[in-house]
């Protein structure tokens, strides 16, 4: 009995082929990373407040962009940062308060475009035309271009819906955390997405007094607090952001917050890297 080898021949082909395909893609993989792996290309400024600005050659992503002047006013030293994407654009927001989701920077960063990236449960409107959203559920990983964003569990002061970020980009690691308390999470956090070359972590240890009645208890991270969480997430740098408003009553920080976090780090293997607002990281 003859056997017609033509099938199995053409499906000899086709593997063959397939198997091409994917060691190209395995390569361009490869070579990708290794572009990134030293990091040079990923570069981060610090915006007012709590925003940053993630920058790749062709891209940037904003996390919790502020410009709005009425939102804090006079309270707020920090000047207000442009936040103009030059390429593709993005935008992470931790959750729906007004010093966080500002429309105005949102509006302003995806002027052409992008994605708006929040947690599920949050509801930020409005969203700029052209723009779209992605709600985001804890621990699930959002491709956004070169960057890879995934929510993680936070703590509002209110018990309103939020979340930190672990973001990877040019090969560094790392975390935003909005203005979150202390919470049992950070574990977790460090195990699946750590260790971190930077998180950016409130410090100022604020009180608030417009709910009432009022708790007396910090409803964002101390800087002891905040020292503590970076050294369980493996960070290498701490760079603080969430704080310098001052003169409202309802909204007391601790005082020095600065100095605090630095005698906190004395004997932890944390560096503590304080930027002004505008001020790009040096990974040096």
């Amino acid at each position: 009995m003859s056997i017609d080898r033509a099938p199995f021949a053409h499906r000899s082909h086709r593997r063959r082929f397939l198997l091409g395909c994917a060691g190209l893609a395995g390569a361009a993989l490869v070579a990708s990373r290794a572009a990134f792996a030293a990091g040079e290309d990923l570069r981060i400024q610090r915006l007012a407040w709590a925003g940053l600005r993630l920058q790749l050659p062709g891209a940037d992503l904003f996390v919790d962009p502020l410009i709005n002047p009425e939102e804090w006013g006079k309270a707020l030293a920090d000047p207000l940062i442009p936040v103009e994407a030059g390429g593709d654009a993005y935008v992470l927001v931790t959750h729906a308060h007004g010093d966080h989701f500002d429309a105005k920077a949102v509006a302003q960063a995806l002027r052409n475009g992008g994605v708006l990236a929040h947690p599920a449960g949050t509801n930020p409107l409005p969203i700029p035309a052209g723009a779209r959203t992605r709600p985001s559920t804890p621990w699930e990983p959002q491709l956004l271009g070169d960057f890879t964003a995934t929510a993680v569990p936070a703590s509002d002061g209110y018990g309103d819906p939020q979340a930190s970020w672990a973001i990877s980009a040019g090969g560094r690691r790392i975390f935003h955390g909005g203005d979150t308390l202390w919470h049992g999470h950070w574990w977790r956090i460090g195990r699946q997405f750590g260790p971190f070359d930077a998180a950016f972590l409130p410090v100022n240890g604020a009180r608030f007094g417009w709910r009432k009645p009022a708790s007396g208890q910090p409803g964002v991270l101390t800087p002891e607090q905040a020292v503590a969480a970076a050294t369980i997430l493996g960070a290498k740098r701490l760079v603080p952001i969430h704080y310098g408003v001052s003169g409202i009553a309802e909204y007391i920080e601790v005082e020095d917050p600065i100095g605090r976090l630095r005698a906190a780090a004395r004997d932890k293997p944390v560096e503590i890297r304080v930027l002004a607002p505008g001020q790009w990281l040096d990974w040096g």
